[in-house]
């Protein structure tokens, strides 16, 4: 795609190889882009790689060439095999040298923790000549900031808070006066219940309406898609407008579908739902084993509408506690319909509580029947009134079962409460 002439954009260069052997999950990258995106940076790609000079360098040459910017994590501790430092030195062409200020301060720093300075920190004290440092107000590695070819390349340590706060407190404020007054705006619509080819022919008609500046993305994940609107251009609040315009169009086409926006979680909707109504939750799970409670009690604030879960993992369980019918387990299994509704109105009347959740069935991989395959789930959620239940047919994977029944079965009461 042509690169707009207004559009800003960036290279992520991520440095370790602990990244490379699935030590470590690259989180530092998707933090980052998320971040340069709302200031209308365009991230054109993100390379990892090793602690080594030759890929380091190649991947800055890269760079240089392709992007406006860098940004690099990782690498900038004070052990032999962070070389970062020295590496870009030989990329900028410069030489090392020793600061005096930063050895003190990290003198200090280090003494503070009760530890011995060293040769080591010695070493940690040089850096490329013409280095100019952005503060951490988190741990010892400062930021560095470097110019080669007119181009602005950032190198940040690869620990979390710490970059984290650099990003934050240095660069953002560097780039926001360096803006250029081009916007990216986007707006996530969160659905569940349709597939993402369904949801795009339901959409079709609008997307094809959309101006040059406007796209789409179809995301799906375990049982929902998010739907990504992008918008780009110069005037911000036009762009707003405009975004505002295509995103009501779609919550009118499939409205019934979405359940939030953005970074929302189903758990946090439900639970405003749930508040809302002034009612009061319980859950009887089997098959999730309490990961729907996990994932209730994870929203802040859930003690208000959540009263608690009987993980009912045995027959007996079900029987003693959920009061199930005997009868039922013997007649239908306790992967069934019957059993489901019996374990909503038991958890209903052992809990006191208004709206209750139940979920039983067959996770896996193991434990399939010809009627009864692995996947095999039942839902159902419900009040003392009214019980409504859903069938899920899934694959063997277990642990992805277990993840696409909680989200179903929230999303069961999501329905259930609308």
């Amino acid at each position: 795609m042509k690169k707009n002439k207004s559009e800003k954009t960036a290279y992520l260069i991520t440095i370790g190889d602990e990244l490379l052997i699935g030590q470590v999950i690259d989180s530092n990258s998707a933090w980052i882009a998320k971040k340069l995106t709302g200031l209308g940076i365009k991230v054109i790609k993100i390379l990892s790689v090793q602690d080594e000079e030759n890929e380091i360098i190649n991947a800055l040459n890269e760079g240089l060439e392709k992007a406006d910017l860098i940004i690099t994590t990782g690498g900038l501790g004070p052990t032999v095999d962070d070389i970062t430092k020295k590496t870009f030195a030989k990329f900028l062409g410069v030489h090392m040298e020793y600061n005096k200020e930063f050895f003190e301060k990290v003198k200090e720093y280090v003494a503070k923790r009760g530890h011995i300075l060293n040769d080591m920190l010695f070493n940690y004290s040089h850096f490329p000549k013409g280095t100019i440092f952005l503060k951490n107000r988190v741990g010892s590695a400062p930021g560095m900031l470097f110019n080669k070819k007119g181009k602005k390349i950032f190198a940040l340590p690869g620990v979390p808070p710490e970059m984290k706060s650099i990003f934050s407190k240095e660069i953002i404020p560097i780039l926001k006066k360096e803006s250029i007054g081009y916007y990216i705006l986007k707006k996530t619509i969160l659905t569940s219940g349709e597939i993402e080819a369904a949801l795009a022919e339901k959409l079709k008609d609008i997307v094809l309406s959309f101006p040059k500046n406007i796209s789409i993305a179809y995301l799906p994940n375990l049982g929902r898609v998010r739907l990504r609107i992008t918008v780009k251009g110069n005037n911000k609040n036009k762009l707003q407008e405009q975004l505002n315009e295509y995103v009501a169009k779609i919550e009118e086409r499939v409205g019934d579908y979405i359940f939030g926006y953005d970074d929302e979680t189903l758990e946090e909707v439900l639970g405003k739902m749930i508040k809302d109504r002034n009612l009061h939750l319980a859950t009887a799970e089997s098959c999730t084993g309490g990961m729907i409670a996990h994932k209730i009690t994870s929203v802040p604030g859930s003690s208000d509408y959540y009263k608690g879960s009987v993980v009912a993992y045995s027959n007996e369980i079900k029987e003693k506690i959920l009061s199930v019918k005997h009868e039922t387990l013997e007649k239908y299994g306790a992967v069934s319909e019957q059993t489901v509704l019996e374990m909503v109105s038991g958890v209903l009347k052992t809990m006191n509580c208004d709206v209750a959740i139940a979920t039983s069935g067959i996770a896996g991989p193991t434990g399939g029947t010809p009627d009864k395959p692995v996947g095999t789930i039942w839902l159902a959620a419900g009040s003392k009134e009214k019980i409504i239940t859903k069938k899920l047919q899934l694959g063997d994977n277990r642990t992805k079962n277990i993840e696409t029944s909680t989200f179903f079965a929230l999303d069961l009461m999501r329905r259930f409460l609308q």
